[in-house]
């Protein structure tokens, strides 16, 4: 039960700035870490919650969608990669 993006990754600038921000905010880089390290049916629950509890708070739109994409299997392993090259010092 793989969620697709509406859009492509590269598409969303809020996703690219969401990986940034990890690569420059210890805090953000390890709850990102935590949460893509978790088996992907954890990760998804938990996403879907994180989701449906900014859609609820009202969250902006950009952001959901950033965070949405992690739902994604094979978007939230390339972003996992993303983040351990960041904190290796490889960006």
């Amino acid at each position: 039960m793989s969620h697709t993006p509406p859009k492509t990754v590269a598409d969303l600038e809020s996703f690219v700035d969401l990986l940034k921000a990890a690569c420059h905010d210890p805090r953000i880089n390890v709850t990102l870490e935590k949460l893509l390290s978790m088996p992907d049916e954890k990760r998804q629950g938990l996403v879907h919650t994180w989701v449906t509890d900014m859609m609820i708070a009202g969250a902006p739109q950009n952001f959901i969608q950033a965070i949405a994409c992690l739902m994604d299997d094979a978007i939230a392993e390339k972003a996992y990669e993303a983040i351990y090259h960041c904190k290796r010092g490889d960006h």
